[in-house]
């Protein structure tokens, strides 16, 4: 006897993940995004350029900036299960939701990790050493005034700048007083139990992932992203989009929500790797 699903709930499932998943991934919003078509995206660079002295009756004198490309290249990823928690067009909706947030928790976290893994390949000069602040130190408020300052100097933009920590960071963080006292800070860190703006830095944290997270070397440091919106890109060849078909050779069906995308660092002087030692 054949088995179906109808469009409608098919629909209403890639809706639902959809809604999830948007509420999940921690990184949504702060990179320079575009959805193209074909497998890589281009994003460009624009050089600097300076203002020169008009001589009256003389030729203008050009500023002759450069312009330059990063490429990133897609890849496609999916989050796949077989269930067998419907009958035919029949669905328990507990187990429905219950799936919905698996499938959708795990495309978040894969679309952040390729932001991350392309911050982690960036190859700029900004970096705060685990020294700052004293000897082999987790994340404190000297390594952020660290972090501030290299990207002032570069001249990178007030607005739009994020930093992405691990937890065990960010617990580092809220032991320091110039964090958590109100005479220091507006932000109420010890009553909502997290830093969400400090030193114009808007913070995601984030714990233990098993598609790599925040990286940890076996001397315990792991490397802390400070980064402007826009020293970021984000290209996304195939949204999210999700899918069931009954397989009937395992008498399940099979759900699936799948993406294709790639980042890469498009300006390297928009980004600081911090190491924090963790104890």
């Amino acid at each position: 006897m054949a088995v179906s699903i109808s469009n409608a709930f098919v629909t209403l499932f890639d809706s639902e993940v959809k809604q999830a998943y948007q509420g999940q991934r921690a990184l949504a919003g702060l990179t320079r995004e575009r959805t193209v078509e074909g497998s890589t995206v281009k994003f460009p660079k624009i050089g600097k350029g300076t203002a020169s002295i008009r001589v009256p009756q003389t030729d203008v004198v050009p500023m002759s900036t450069t312009y330059s490309q990063v490429t990133a290249t897609m890849e496609d990823y999916i989050a796949a299960e077989y269930s067998d928690i419907f009958n035919q067009a029949k669905v328990n909706f507990q187990d429905r939701a219950e799936l919905v947030q698996v499938v959708s928790g795990a495309i978040g976290r894969r679309m952040d990790q390729v932001v991350i893994d392309a911050l982690a390949a960036s190859s700029g000069t900004n970096t705060v050493s685990n020294d700052i602040g004293g000897t082999d130190t987790n994340l404190n408020v000297a390594k952020l005034r660290a972090a501030k300052k290299a990207m002032d100097a570069k001249n990178v933009p007030a607005e739009g700048r994020v930093i992405i920590a691990h937890a065990n960071n960010m617990d580092s963080l809220l032991a320091e007083t110039a964090v958590t006292s109100s005479d220091f800070n507006t932000v109420k860190a010890l009553v909502t139990g997290e830093v969400n703006t400090f030193l114009g830095f808007r913070f995601v944290s984030i714990g233990d992932r098993d598609e790599g997270g925040l990286a940890i070397d076996g001397s315990s440091d792991r490397i802390v992203y400070a980064f402007h919106r826009d020293a970021m890109g984000l290209g996304i060849g195939m949204g999210q989009t999700s899918r069931v078909d009954y397989i009937p050779e395992k008498t399940s069906f099979l759900v699936a929500s799948m993406f294709s995308a790639g980042s890469v660092a498009i300006d390297a002087e928009g980004i600081t790797k911090i190491t924090c030692r963790e104890s």
